[in-house]
């Protein structure tokens, strides 16, 4: 397990409010968190608890409503459109569920494309394009279109997708949701791997057996952190009885 060091992210007192048709829907309410560099998060709990807005806040995908969001030492929550994407290229890196591969690209053209977006010249990218491809073991499948692949090929193509432009953290959407549990488990090595050799990662998922690898667990009932759970290594009874159900 790598060893953590300073803050990376700080979350003060962060909201998310949605508005529809003068409903207003409370996705995450004051929100308190910490991720120092080096640690592997789960964040847990029920369908609607907000842990997907809370990743896409996370990944200036989304901006909070009101409170703070601090990342590398630098305030991001209210950033303009235009340096939220070059920020979002640079130091994060995202895993989702359902792979996001562009079809029309093959593997080494899919892994390339943010570092093109970021003017990184061709011989770098190159260079960062083939040593990810070869971290998750698919060099060999450079060439290859997506449709070409096993569902747990694409995970690992768009995990090397994430690591290519080196981010100073993953985010991970549930990354073994749409693969078998063999498949599952093969996606969850790798992350294991990259942890060790000193990412940061924060990965929600609804499955205790992923969770107990992180070095903490975040568990969310009603867009509130009602649980922290500093060892990562639960049994699946506690996690049930705090609303973590295991799928079987």
């Amino acid at each position: 397990m790598s060893s953590t060091g300073q803050t990376l992210i700080h979350l003060d007192g962060v909201t998310k409010v949605f508005f529809t048709d003068e409903v207003e829907t409370h996705a995450l309410a004051g929100i308190h968190l910490e991720i120092k560099s080096g640690e592997y998060i789960a964040i847990a709990g029920p369908s609607g608890c907000g842990k997907s807005t809370l990743l896409s806040i996370l990944g200036l995908l989304d901006s909070p409503t009101e409170g703070k969001y601090i990342l590398n030492g630098k305030s991001v929550a209210d950033l303009p459109l235009s340096e939220r994407a070059r920020v979002r290229n640079r130091e994060i890196g995202f895993i989702f569920q359902s792979f996001n591969l562009i079809g029309d690209l093959n593997v080494y053209e899919n892994v390339e494309l943010p570092l093109t977006y970021r003017g990184m010249k061709s011989a770098e990218r190159k260079e960062r394009v083939m040593a990810a491809l070869e971290k998750v073991g698919m060099a060999h499948r450079a060439k290859h279109l997506p449709s070409q692949l096993s569902g747990g090929q694409q995970q690992r193509v768009a995990v090397a997708r994430a690591v290519a432009g080196s981010p100073s953290i993953l985010l991970a959407d549930e990354p073994t949701g749409n693969l078998d549990s063999k498949n599952g488990e093969a996606v969850m090595e790798l992350l294991r791997e990259l942890h060790r050799e000193g990412a940061t990662i924060c990965m929600v998922t609804h499955d205790p057996r992923y969770a107990r690898h992180a070095d903490r667990s975040i568990h969310l009932f009603d867009g509130r952190v009602v649980e922290e759970d500093g060892t990562g290594k639960r049994g699946e009874k506690e996690l049930e009885e705090s609303g973590f159900h295991m799928e079987h």
